[in-house]
């Protein structure tokens, strides 16, 4: 166990050095690392991060950056069968594994997509709930993609974003607090400590002239 955290440490370290320099998204071959819950970040595993979203059976979620379904499955469960989650990332292969985890959960109520947040490919208005899990940082146009989760959030709808130190791509919490406060979003709560935090953060009822 030692050996194998020791590990997960220096290639973060490494991963965190080359991605200060080039756009680099978890590659697919890590696929079984991103799926493992950290126990160091406990506070900000799947669980937590799905009940802190308020979900409710009937909900649709947008899971930004799915990766290889870490989070996806436990927010489709949330929802239930009348509910939707769209999971969106840039890699095939993360796709095919999130996807074969759907089926073998038998969660049917989950759709996938392939593309670039931020290009204008989600619809407008159609989510309750979007959540971004250590994944802000693998995203060249960082303002772009938040003005395209707000788009997509119906109003009221509730974000939530999530980064740890352990990820290479690591966010601070004032560059996340500007950046979505700049797409037009209010901040509702902060779960923090020196490991990581969760940001979730609110599209105005009132939103109209944010959107011009």
């Amino acid at each position: 166990m030692l050996i194998t955290l020791t590990l997960v440490v220096l290639l973060g370290l490494a991963w965190r050095f080359a991605s200060r320099r080039y756009s680099l998204p978890c590659p697919s071959w890590l696929a079984r690392m991103v799926e493992l819950e950290n126990p160091l970040a406990r506070k900000f595993n799947a669980e937590n991060i799905v009940r802190g979203l308020g979900l409710e059976p009937g909900m649709k979620v947008l899971d930004a950056g799915c990766g290889p379904g870490r989070v996806t499955i436990p927010l489709a469960r949330a929802v239930g069968e009348r509910g939707e989650v769209v999971a969106v990332d840039v890699q095939p292969e993360m796709l095919a594994r999130a996807e074969a985890k759907a089926r073998a959960a038998g969660a049917a109520n989950i759709s996938f997509l392939l593309i670039d947040l931020g290009v204008g490919k989600l619809q407008n208005y159609q989510f309750d709930r979007a959540v971004l899990v250590t994944v802000l940082g693998e995203i060249p146009d960082r303002d772009a993609a938040l003005r395209g989760i707000y788009r997509a959030l119906r109003p009221g709808g509730i974000f939530s974003i999530t980064e740890t130190i352990f990820d290479p791509h690591y966010q601070r919490i004032d560059v996340v607090r500007e950046l979505v406060s700049s797409a037009g979003f209010e901040e509702k709560t902060l779960a923090d400590n020196r490991i990581g935090f969760t940001l979730i953060v609110e599209k105005p009822r009132e939103h109209q002239e944010r959107e011009k």
